[in-house]
């Protein structure tokens, strides 16, 4: 008997989105930015418990997509591993550079600035923060590129994209149309997936911040 195999619609690119695991960082509240800091012990066992779930569930990806920072190649590696898939390292995936904020708990960070911080808070789209620190204008800017050039390159295909929850944040406002201005509404777990599709110029979110693999994952900070 003749079997038919499923369609795949060419101009549909379905892409699924992870942070990182967990760093020591993370667990003390502090803003990494661009500081380099590796997975602690949970964030190890997070992304491993990460690729096991997908693989579990069958789901298998025609590309690897990676922030360059170690918290994120690190989560990369046993994703890799069990996809059968080498990470293409993408410097626009980074997290947000928060200049002089970098290395701060945000209480800290609003004993030393209280004007810079309340500034931030305010999500001032222009701000761009001393010591090389990023607007979020520019920021946002070059996930959207970023973004459109992976979902235009892998147009029919499934791509894994390992990023941080800043990322994720602007993501998340690009796909549903969110103001950049507004407080943000959605969890972003350590090594949870998110998953959206991008289909001839439009896109749309398909799920969020699904932890059902993990225990206990840290949220983004605000």
């Amino acid at each position: 008997m003749k079997t038919t195999q499923p369609t795949v619609h060419a101009a549909r690119c379905t892409i699924c989105l992870v942070r990182h695991g967990e760093t020591a960082w993370n667990a003390e509240r502090r803003l990494q930015g661009h500081i380099d800091i590796p997975l602690n012990d949970r964030g190890l066992a997070q992304a491993e418990n990460t690729a096991r779930h997908l693989e579990l569930q069958g789901q298998r990806f025609d590309a690897l997509y990676c922030s360059d920072l170690q918290r994120a190649r690190q989560t990369a590696t046993a994703l890799m591993r069990r996809q059968g898939l080498v990470a293409t390292h993408d410097l626009r995936l980074r997290e947000r550079h928060y200049g002089l904020f970098q290395g701060l708990t945000h209480a800290e960070a609003e004993r030393l600035h209280p004007e810079l911080y309340h500034r931030f808070r305010q999500r001032e789209f222009e701000l761009a923060f001393p010591e090389q620190g990023e607007s979020l204008a520019a920021f946002s800017r070059r996930v959207h590129e970023a973004m459109h050039e992976i979902a235009r390159r892998h147009a029919g295909e499934r791509v894994l994209v390992v990023t941080h929850g800043g990322v994720l944040d602007i993501v998340h406002r690009l796909v549903t149309g969110g103001s950049m201005a507004a407080a943000r509404r959605v969890a972003i777990p350590n090594a949870a997936l998110n998953w959206i599709e991008h289909t001839a110029g439009q896109w749309q979110l398909l799920a969020w911040a699904d932890e059902t693999h993990l225990r206990d994952a840290l949220d983004e900070l605000p």
